[in-house]
């Protein structure tokens, strides 16, 4: 009895300090607008945030790695959430600087109570859960929407509908674990084409768990009444305003460089700010490294990210370049569409296998089936265009 006591205290003590981490971050943010200068904010915010979200990475690393234990699933899930919250508090900083966003205390005013809508923003809690990235002054038009229009009212057809597609994703994986199960991928096998349709089937599912994720969060934003985006032409309400981007049109892109946009897109859209706009040298090399640093540092991931979309998407570009004005007939246009889509599944296919599996062994896994030669092609087609 005594043990299930102190199990209970032990859970609520680490559930309060993870949360903790997070309100870390939003006083952080509270603090550098009341102390500094707009034009000063942002550097300050995304290095400190950078650097506290860093230090919980290599903590899940050091569990994983040297002490050989399984973290905390809601370590995992803060996590998550603080990565999230890094995306937020950038960008409203950077807004900030820009100006974008007037600082509260521009009309020295003193009182502390304006702050509470960037508090508010920082703190979202169904944003937390899964995205998408918002802007602050998207958040405060909707939050003054719902006080003219209830959410749900005006929501609720289009509601059923996207949960329908989370249904339909949900679904779609249950036929490609039975892929899965029914090709055997075997290390140096003779069968390359075997081995690489098991690791596409692999990368399928796993990027189904994302759209599925994606979907939901987008609901559950809509439902709150964040996602409004205007009348259509025949005058109903739009809610896509707020979503990361559709898997039927990801999944159906012929070109590294649109799939590289489209997926996970409120995220492209925040790395394009902060770091390709800024960057004056290999702007596109310098995105994915700092991509592979919010993702977590892990082995995986600084090789996917640091070795292969950028020369994907730069190969993607000279080779479209180069190719575009052959295209003269239908069926080379064609044939151009379908192979161009089957090099851009797979070299995805490995970005996704060795970020989601994190560790060397998915990148020994990929080099054991010879796919992880596609992003070599995209380095060759670099150095001889």
């Amino acid at each position: 009895m005594l043990s299930r006591v102190w199990g209970i205290h032990l859970s609520i003590y680490r559930s309060v300090c993870l949360s903790f981490c997070l309100l870390c971050v939003a006083v952080l943010l509270l603090l550098l607008i009341y102390c500094l200068q707009p034009t000063h904010i942002h550097q300050w915010m995304l290095g400190l945030q950078m650097c506290w979200q860093t230090f919980w990475h290599l903590y899940i690393q050091y569990q994983l790695y040297w002490l050989q234990e399984t973290p905390d699933s809601r370590l995992l899930l803060a996590i998550s959430a603080l990565m999230l919250m890094t995306q937020r508090v950038s960008s409203l900083s950077l807004d900030l600087q820009e100006g974008t966003v007037t600082s509260p205390f521009q009309n020295s005013s003193q009182d502390l109570s304006i702050l509470i809508p960037f508090l508010s923003y920082s703190l979202n809690f169904p944003a937390l859960l899964g995205g998408p990235l918002c802007s602050f002054n998207t958040f405060v038009q909707s939050v003054r929407q719902m006080s003219v229009t209830p959410p749900l009212a005006s929501y609720l057809r289009r509601l059923t509908s996207k949960l329908l597609q989370v249904l339909v994703l949900v679904w779609i994986k249950y036929p490609l674990k039975e892929l899965l199960k029914s090709i055997t991928f075997r290390v140096n096998s003779p069968c390359v084409c075997q081995n690489i349709i098991w690791i596409w089937i692999l990368s399928l599912l796993l990027k189904m768990n994302y759209y599925a994720h994606w979907k939901v969060s987008e609901c559950v934003n809509n439902a709150a009444g964040i996602g409004f985006h205007g009348y259509s032409h025949s005058g109903k309400k739009s809610w896509d305003g707020f979503s990361d981007g559709s898997p039927w049109v990801t999944e159906a892109l012929s070109r590294p460089s649109a799939f590289a946009c489209q997926w996970n897109r409120t995220t492209a859209v925040w790395l394009r700010r902060m770091v390709f706009k800024r960057s004056n040298r290999s702007p596109l090399f310098m995105t994915f490294l700092f991509s592979a640093w919010w993702h977590g540092l892990h082995p995986g991931q600084i090789l996917a990210f640091s070795s292969g979309p950028s020369p994907c998407v730069q190969g993607d570009y000279k080779i479209h370049h180069f190719l575009h004005p052959m295209l003269t007939s239908k069926w080379r246009k064609w044939l151009y569409v379908c192979l161009n889509w089957a090099f851009t599944q797979l070299t995805i296919s490995c970005v996704v296998v060795c970020v989601e599996l994190q560790s060397l062994e998915s990148v020994k896994l990929l080099w054991s089936s010879y796919i992880a030669v596609l992003p070599l092609l995209s380095v060759l087609i670099i150095i001889i265009l």
